[in-house]
């Protein structure tokens, strides 16, 4: 299953999102396309910040190659299953989805906690605590997301 991860910048939720995705699918052979992307600009082609490449690292997870790119509308060709991290995203994901393509967009959160809508908080500007908690939270959404991919 093909997944793409949205959140604002493409900098810090989404990046480790991705990230984290990659390793399981890595560790259970499982084969897939897995990217994040962003809806603002302001960083595209940069790395992931800092604190999200340092809490990845002490993960065992590598994201500070990742570049910052911004949601396409081909994405909606290219991935299965497309899941925002909060109502901005998913409000932006929708003013360009057709019905149809929104078939394929959720809330990451309803992964755990199914028809929540609730957001993953955007540790951008917070401390590095503030990213562990959501880099454990993601963790645990593509845990269960791994166990309906294996299905």
């Amino acid at each position: 299953m093909n997944v793409l991860f949205v959140c604002l910048g493409n900098i810090c939720r989404s990046p480790m999102a991705e990230g984290i995705l990659k390793k399981l699918y890595l560790e259970n052979n499982i084969k897939g396309v897995v990217e994040s992307a962003g809806f603002e600009s302001f960083h595209i082609n940069d790395h992931p910040d800092k604190r999200s490449i340092m809490v990845a690292r002490q993960h065992g997870i590598d994201i500070s190659k990742k570049q910052a790119r911004l949601f396409r509308k081909e994405d909606f060709d290219t991935f299965d299953r497309i899941y925002v991290m909060d109502t901005l995203n998913m409000s932006d994901v929708s003013e360009i989805a057709t019905e149809e393509q929104m078939k394929k967009v959720d809330y990451l959160m309803n992964i755990l906690e199914p028809g929540s809508n609730k957001v993953i908080p955007d540790p951008y500007t917070s401390g590095i605590e503030d990213c562990e908690k959501v880099f454990l939270l993601i963790e645990a959404a593509c845990k269960k997301l791994l166990s309906e991919v294996k299905k």
